[in-house]
């Protein structure tokens, strides 16, 4: 493909990537908020739909990671082919990761809808659900991968200076700061609401590149 597509999809996908994340998280928030697992897991059942349309779009932004990372490969590669190979690494790693978790969330729906019936053992249920429940944080182990992807497709961006320096310097300085931050979430370090606040350089910037990619494009990579 040539730059120009890679450019259009790169960032359509960038979009489509964050309107999906963004929903999934929401429905499968809505469904699951309760308190303790009997009564999260009524929950589920109230909003079995929403849940399954949840996974669905879980399952859309996983591949989404992996096209992204295919589209802004065939953007960056010709500035550092191994840097550009390692970053796409990562997108996919993401996604994988992503993946991993979804077959949980079906056996969750499960045990809500089919495994809390007359006569099913509360005890088995009530820590089942809690095993299930877990893999809610599992995105936490796939966000560090998107978080190096990303800065290191930042910055050969900025590197090429392939799209406005401000707009790259930003995608650096938002990736470096979940690069920093994510693992210090997943090991409990980091609580709280500074955890939902390091994540609003990156969405400012997906908007950004997103639509500037669509419509613009990339330049030719700069002479060095």
């Amino acid at each position: 493909m040539t730059r120009t597509t890679n450019a259009r999809i790169a960032g359509f996908t960038h979009l489509f990537y964050m309107a999906v994340g963004l929903t999934s998280v929401v429905l499968f928030s809505q469904a699951t908020s309760a308190e303790g697992v009997a009564a999260t897991l009524a929950r589920i059942v109230a909003h079995a739909s929403a849940m399954r349309f949840a996974i669905l779009l879980e399952l859309l932004e996983c591949f989404s990671a992996i096209m992204l990372g295919v589209a802004l490969y065939g953007i960056t590669r010709d500035e550092d082919n191994e840097l550009a190979m390692l970053a796409l690494a990562c997108r996919v790693g993401e996604g994988v990761l992503g993946a991993i978790g979804i077959p949980n969330a079906l056996r969750l729906v499960w045990l809500a809808t089919a495994g809390t019936g007359a006569g099913s053992d509360v005890v088995t249920t009530n820590a089942l659900g809690t095993f299930l429940l877990m893999p809610v944080q599992a995105a936490l182990i796939g966000a560090p991968f998107f978080a190096v992807g990303s800065m290191i497709f930042s910055y050969l961006l900025l590197r090429g200076r392939l799209v406005p320096v401000s707009l790259a310097r930003l995608g650096v300085l938002a990736s470096v700061l979940l690069v920093v931050g994510l693992p210090l979430q997943l090991v409990g370090f980091l609580i709280g609401h500074v955890t939902g606040y390091m994540w609003i350089p990156m969405f400012v910037f997906v908007v950004l590149i997103g639509l500037w990619l669509l419509i613009k494009g990339v330049a030719s990579p700069a002479t060095r």
